[in-house]
């Protein structure tokens, strides 16, 4: 019997091979990006960059079919230019179901067919830079999509397998494990877990997703994943990006154990959004060290100064500042602005 939860397409199995030893998708050939001058901005250009978020979808539809696009986006290129943009940052229009705006990503390597193609990204770049305009994505490490090939793989492998070891899967609690592993709670309401029935169609265990129950969290723990993400990065680095907004950058990492959360049921209905045992743990710091580093390799081969941007929930100020340490991030958003 196949398990309770799932959404795969045969594109996105190919991509994904689902065994223990896998680590990354399999990329198409790239396509070359003209070497075109950018605005000068100085070092550091996003410190002076007027940057202009885009939600693709209801952006502007460049093929009539009522979605926006890349094309669309293409086409008003001229017109951001003329406002005196200077970045342009993406909102995700990878292959995703579409649960949360397509932050519940299924393929981080591939352009969701109903906004386009690769080709057309690359188009898009190409002709973005030539305005002067420097092109952002937005990365979402924290969670994928249950329609991604890696968490099938880990529904049909059973407990204790390495494919399960990618996410966080957990026995529940009670005389039949019919209540959570813990008492976390998702950030959209209720409990932050959901069980599954195993291949054989018995109860089984319960998953992590501390978003919808569409969005599996990442064990960052597991090496397959932080090699995943890597390789995701270079990905789209190679195909001339100029940096990542990066989506929930205080997640990632769980305290070991996932201990119970003291104050969980403080905010029942709408979630706890500063779980300590879920948020900010020291690790994840790790992972923005790697991360940097690898963008630097890459300023280093053309001189082009590639930007970290991370979406860092914490209340604390001095929590935030850690995130933009020498090394790290170079810039968090500034939510208390958002309040003013």
């Amino acid at each position: 019997m196949p398990p309770k939860i799932s959404a795969t397409q045969d594109s996105l199995r190919q991509r994904f091979a689902p065994t223990a030893t896998a680590v990354a998708p399999a990329v198409p050939a790239l396509r070359p990006v003209p070497d075109v001058p950018l605005r000068d901005l100085g070092a550091e250009w996003w410190r002076r960059a007027v940057v202009y978020q885009v939600y693709v979808r209801s952006f502007c539809d460049g093929d009539g079919d009522g979605v926006g696009d890349l094309a669309g986006v293409v086409g008003k290129l001229p017109y951001l230019a003329g406002l005196g943009v200077d970045g342009l940052w993406l909102n995700p229009f990878y292959a995703s179901p579409g649960h949360d705006h397509g932050y519940d990503v299924a393929d981080h390597c591939a352009v969701d067919p109903a906004y386009g193609s690769l080709e057309g990204f690359d188009e898009l770049v190409a002709t973005a830079h030539g305005h002067g305009i420097r092109v952002i994505l937005d990365v979402v490490p924290n969670h994928a999509s249950i329609a991604h090939p890696w968490f099938a793989a880990a529904l049909a492998a059973g407990p204790g397998s390495p494919q399960r070891g990618r996410f966080h899967f957990a026995d529940g609690r009670g005389p039949d494990g019919n209540e959570p592993p813990n008492n976390w709670r998702s950030i959209f309401g209720g409990p932050a877990w959901t069980r599954i029935s195993e291949p054989d169609g018995t109860p089984g265990q319960w998953y992590l997703h501390t978003f919808a129950a569409e969005q599996p969290d990442w064990n960052w723990t597991h090496a397959d994943v932080p090699a995943l993400f890597e390789r995701v990065l270079s990905f789209w680095l190679d195909r001339g990006v100029d940096g990542f907004r990066v989506d929930v950058a205080q997640g990632l990492h769980k305290l070991a154990g996932l201990p119970d959360h003291p104050d969980a049921w403080a905010d029942e209905a709408t979630g706890d959004p500063v779980n300590p045992n879920a948020w900010n743990q020291p690790a994840v710091h790790q992972v923005w060290r790697s991360w940097r580093r690898l963008v630097e390799d890459y300023t280093a081969g053309d001189g082009r100064d590639r930007l970290l941007i991370g979406e860092v929930g914490l209340t604390d100020p001095a929590a935030v500042a850690d995130y933009t340490r020498p090394g790290e991030l170079h810039h968090t958003f500034c939510f208390p602005f958002a309040h003013a």
